[in-house]
């Protein structure tokens, strides 16, 4: 059941994270100034602190936004989950924003190439699916 009182707590969570974290990740991350910043429409993500702290403070960044109800497409899901557990598992754990993004860099070196094929690969079933049901649920 939706918890208004949660909702909340999770959009000034997420509020926080961004006004603490979001300028600082994406100038090392693309120190050319060229950062793109997605995100889902998670409710915290779509709240609407969340929405105007982010239309006041992305001109150093293209936001996309992420179409309202959506089905999940995007094989970067898998992969981001796939790489974070990576890193988790590193010892010991990334302590600053750089120890993070070289955890990240040589998690990423450590993947086979085969298990980046296999999220593209299901991208044929993924767009069957998506169109079997327009609008509606998928099963990825």
């Amino acid at each position: 059941m939706w918890d208004p009182d949660t909702s909340r707590d999770d959009s000034d969570r997420y509020l926080s994270i961004l006004s603490d974290h979001l300028h600082s990740f994406m100038s090392i991350v693309h120190s050319d100034g060229l950062g793109q910043f997605q995100e889902d429409n998670a409710t915290p993500h779509a709240s609407r602190v969340a929405t105007k702290w982010l239309q006041g403070n992305s001109s150093d960044f293209r936001h996309f936004h992420w179409p309202p109800k959506s089905p999940e497409m995007n094989i970067i899901e898998d992969i981001r989950d796939a790489l974070l557990h990576a890193v988790e598992k590193r010892s010991p754990p990334p302590r600053t924003p750089m120890d993070l993004l070289t955890a990240l860099q040589d998690s990423w070196c450590e993947f086979p190439p085969r298990y980046l094929q296999t999220p593209v690969k299901s991208m044929p079933r993924r767009f069957a699916s998506l169109l079997r049901a327009p609008g509606g649920p998928t099963r990825y």
